[in-house]
């Protein structure tokens, strides 16, 4: 039934009607996707005349708003509707000839003549903008954590597990470090929650400086953060990152007006190495992070497959040490401090151990931690400070003994009334306790602090600070505080001979100023005799190290304090190497195509010594399988009998604790392309990569392997 004129003119008032109140703007394109008509109230809205309009594409136009597919959650774009002649329904875009950054919500039908030959698109649009913010606000609230504008868990995992899936398919790798930081619940409840919240900005701040825009960083809550790395799988480099991080965190922070420091521990995982999806990743790095903390705090840790017995063991210690106060397992060992000029004993170091009736002696940096972790090194430390007052109270030469004093300890309400008590009631003379503290002390409330300082040096014992220069010193502690003595942090003492090493210099300047403020100076950790012969030129009070001794009972520090034993001899390595660390396990040597079993018994940065091959010459080619993926290319440097001492072609690097590791590892990748399952790494790795050519090997004549009982 054809139109009147009538009903055309009302047709006509109705649509106006609906473009003046704001409802909606019609548009119109021909069947090249040109635009043929936009309403002049739409013209006007969007600042653009027919000369911008017609005859432009649409897409020229109206353009995908591509934050609305930034995280995945958007529809297909404009230019794929109008490709494939698909109605448009409520489809947000951009309008890219705009001053303005105006969202539109546009329609449309591609319309067809009666031969079915395709016309263009008729459709209509309506402005969003403020509804579309609105919306993105609360989008990005549900993605972002409102505190740090940091992303929140549920990105987080949203983000690894999409990228994961990507990086698979593409074969690319990705480092994951969980953080945790350390004492953070100190500063919560000595400057309060406000307090914790403004150290919570700065610390996402510092980590945006670190890690820049090649990383995606979240706050997972409370004082837990991931960051996901995209493409580095080198440990060596993912090592120097966590110790900055380290570093950087450790720096003090300052939080209206007053003064705070916290530490961070973190866990490091990779893919494809240690997970492939990412619920398996989050767990090794959640492992790892654990292990960090277990070792003591303030250290990072790669995962490893020992990690998941390591855990157990831990959880089973924590259970273990709530009855070890009871069940008497803990005591005192006592290490010599002695003067730096005769090597005359001029006091004690006490130490505690916990011999486990199971386990033997665990290790303090464990079950210290796990002592913070359970809330028990207050208890703890005051059944120390008690045991020691006591001990000392019967030497038959007054001598000084030094304490370890945890943060959480010296902070608590009570730390003085404790230390009165143990000297009151084991009758030991004040001036002879030595408190050694940590510039830890420091990260709450400085008028309390201060406090306990005059109380204590009100009471007449003394005040060492300890570790001092690991962390970020401030000379403040020097000026307010009244330290006695300060203790060179052994890790500066440690290499100081080596050729480059700026320890020395640093050693140096810690014993000038320590002498300036009249403070006596303790070189820790001294253990070869080029190393003390280096702190005493730079002038140095007091060594504490194995080159001494090692700590002791108390029954053999009185025996020898009792025969008048007072001078030390130096005994020890002449010179400085790299640490090597006693093992004894089970590995795999491969040699041209052989593949052996071999003992190894201790390892280095450098090298490693084996058993278990007889006369292997010297400058033989080999290549050591230490397990997951982990090749090192090593050459025989001395060979005697079934004993060989080999020389990596690469050196090894830290594990962040005291463990070693390579900086690559053989990659699924690389054996799913030698025709085996992209799953967990086999044990012989080298022996797949020899099949699939994928790597160099040594090719020398093979030797004899033997059996034997390591010695």
């Amino acid at each position: 039934m054809p139109i009147s004129q009538g009903d055309l003119v009302r047709r006509v008032e109705l649509l106006d009607s609906v473009e003046n109140s704001g409802l909606g703007w019609f548009w119109a394109t021909d069947q090249h996707g040109r635009m043929i008509y936009l309403s002049q109230n739409a013209q006007s809205r969007l600042g653009l005349g027919d000369e911008g309009v017609i005859g432009k594409h649409l897409t020229e136009i109206f353009q995908s708003d591509d934050a609305e597919n930034a995280d995945g959650d958007g529809g297909r774009p404009l230019a794929y509707y109008l490709g494939a002649r698909n109605s448009i329904v409520k489809l947000p875009v951009k309008v890219a000839a705009s001053a303005e950054n105006l969202i539109l919500e546009i329609a449309g039908k591609p319309q067809f003549d009666a031969q079915h030959n395709f016309c263009g698109y008729r459709g209509s649009a309506k402005d969003i903008t403020k509804t579309h913010e609105s919306q993105r606000d609360a989008k990005r609230l549900a993605q972002y954590d409102a505190l740090t504008g940091l992303a929140n868990r549920h990105r987080m995992n949203k983000q690894l597990d999409s990228s994961l899936n990507k990086y698979r398919s593409d074969k690319r790798a990705c480092a994951l470090m969980m953080l945790d930081l350390d004492r953070f619940k100190q500063v919560n409840d000595t400057l309060g929650h406000p307090a914790g919240d403004e150290l919570l900005k700065q610390v996402s701040c510092r980590l945006g400086q670190i890690f820049g825009n090649k990383s995606e960083i979240g706050r997972l809550g409370g004082d837990e953060f991931l960051i996901m790395l995209p493409d580095v799988d080198d440990r060596g480099e993912l090592g120097e990152l966590g110790a900055r991080v380290i570093q950087m965190i450790a720096q003090p922070y300052s939080i209206n007006g007053l003064r705070a420091i916290i530490g961070v521990s973190l866990g490091i995982a990779i893919a494809p190495y240690d997970g492939l999806n990412a619920e398996d990743l989050v767990k090794a790095a959640d492992l790892a992070l654990y292990a960090a903390k277990g070792g003591g705090r303030g250290q990072y840790r790669f995962y490893s497959r020992e990690l998941q017995e390591g855990a157990k063991l831990r959880r089973q210690l924590e259970e273990d040490l709530r009855d070890a106060l009871i069940k008497d397992e803990l005591v005192m060992h006592y290490q010599p401090i002695v003067k730096a000029s005769d090597y005359k004993l001029s006091g004690f170091e006490a130490l505690i151990r916990w011999e486990h009736p199971e386990r033997g002696f665990v290790s303090p940096e464990i079950f210290i931690a796990c002592a913070e972790d359970i809330g028990m090194i207050g208890q703890i430390g005051e059944w120390a400070l008690h045991k020691v007052c006591e001990q000392a109270s019967q030497w038959p030469i007054e001598l000084r003994v030094a304490v370890n004093v945890s943060p959480t300890q010296f902070t608590s309400s009570d730390f003085v009334q404790v230390v009165q008590r143990a000297l009151q009631k084991s009758g030991l003379a004040p001036d002879r306790l030595e408190l050694e503290i940590t510039e830890s002390v420091f990260a709450g409330d400085d008028d309390l602090t201060r406090t306990i300082f005059t109380e204590l040096k009100n009471l007449g014992v003394r005040l060492a600070l300890d570790d001092f220069g690991t962390g970020y010193s401030s000379l403040s502690y020097l000026r307010n505080a009244p330290f006695d003595k300060i203790k060179i942090d052994q890790s500066f003492v440690r290499g100081s001979t080596e050729e480059g090493n700026n320890n020395s210099a640093i050693i140096s300047a810690i014993v000038s100023l320590a002498d300036a403020l009249g403070m006596e100076t303790v070189a820790e950790g001294t253990e070869t005799k080029d190393e003390l012969a280096l702190v005493k030129k730079r002038g140095a009070s007091h060594v504490q190290g194995f080159i001494f001794s090692q700590p002791i009972s108390h029954e053999e520090a009185l025996e020898r304090l009792a025969q008048g034993q007072l001078i030390y001899e130096p005994r020890g390595p002449e010179k400085y190497r790299a640490d090597r660390k006693s093992v004894l396990r089970k590995i795999g040597l491969i040699h041209d195509d052989h593949r052996y079993i071999v003992t190894l018994r201790n390892i280095s940065k450098t090298g490693a010594r084996i058993e278990g091959l007889l006369d292997v010459p010297v400058g033989t080619e080999v290549v050591l399988d230490l397990g997951d993926g982990q090749l090192a290319v090593a050459t025989v440097r001395r060979s005697r009998k079934h004993v060989q001492g080999l020389e990596f072609e690469t050196p090894l690097i830290s594990n962040g604790a005291d463990g070693l590791c390579t900086r690559h590892r053989v990659s699924p990748y690389e054996l799913e392309a030698a025709g085996r399952p992209l799953a967990a790494l086999p044990h012989d790795a080298f022996g797949v990569l020899q099949e699939s050519g994928l790597k160099r090997m040594p090719s020398i004549p093979r030797f004899a392997e033997m059996e034997f009982e390591p010695t």
